[in-house]
């Protein structure tokens, strides 16, 4: 697999400790036709990205919604791999949707990607708040948006080192009382929670693993492990974690 440049996406390990490759932006995904529902307000767009999606051999478009109400139906009628949505729609918005769809336990295996052409601070806590697995702007090359639906329907996270960022200016804006770390850690090993802290800020596998002096199959397993004690989809949800928990505050 080629290596694509390293400043690029970020990838993490599925809650079942999946190890995925090494490089920060490929393929992701191991294997069968990945079903996409596409969610955007704008007939011309959903159209545009229904070719896109249909000319890869490994991509097919189950469905088309030009409402966020929509997308949850059709979500829970065609049950896709990945569902591309639009933040701001009639009836509900993006993110709205997007908590609906990843919180039906009955969806629990569809990833929601995020597009948009805004690229604004709240609109990205806010969606991967709600439980998205990554956030794109909509004039992402072809061949990168295909490969970040790959990504998202391996189970992992694509979350660029900008929305990293944005993250990190969303809670430079919110008060940091001093507080003890909450019992949502409790059970998270002094290791896991080292690593988890180095999520937070943003680090890589490799990087965590020249960081610590570990393996990186060894991160790997503590990441994987971190997913499924916290009960959390992927490394998006993570880096909230650690900022919501205390581990890591602005400046550290």
């Amino acid at each position: 697999m080629a290596r694509h440049q390293e400043a690029t996406y970020d990838r993490c390990e599925t809650r079942d400790g999946l190890a995925g490759s090494p490089d920060r932006f490929g393929d992701g995904w191991w294997g069968g036709v990945i079903r996409v529902l596409i969610a955007d307000d704008q007939a011309l767009l959903r159209g545009s990205f229904h070719v896109l999606v249909d000319s890869s051999d490994d991509c097919r478009t189950v469905g088309e919604a030009g409402t966020g109400a929509e997308a949850v139906r059709l979500a829970g009628e065609t049950k896709p791999d990945v569902v591309l949505m639009d933040i701001r729609m009639p009836e509900l918005d993006g993110i709205e949707a997007t908590r609906q769809i990843c919180g039906d336990p009955a969806l629990a295996e569809v990833r929601v990607l995020i597009l948009s052409t805004f690229g604004l601070d709240e609109y990205v806590y806010a969606a991967l708040r709600a439980g998205a697995s990554g956030f794109l702007v909509k004039d992402t090359p072809p061949a990168e948006l295909l490969r970040g639906i790959r990504v998202v329907a391996g189970g992992e996270a694509l979350l660029s080192p900008s929305v990293t960022q944005r993250l990190i200016a969303e809670f430079a804006r919110r008060p940091q009382p001093e507080r003890p770390i909450p019992r949502r850690l409790d059970g998270v090993t002094d290791r896991e929670r080292e690593v988890l802290t180095l999520v937070g800020r943003g680090m890589s596998n490799s990087e965590i693993a020249a960081h610590l002096a570990l393996s990186l199959a060894t991160v790997k397993t503590h990441v994987g492990r971190i997913l499924a004690k916290l009960d959390v989809r992927d490394r998006a949800q993570l880096v909230i974690v650690a900022y919501e928990t205390g581990l890591v505050t602005v400046g550290t």
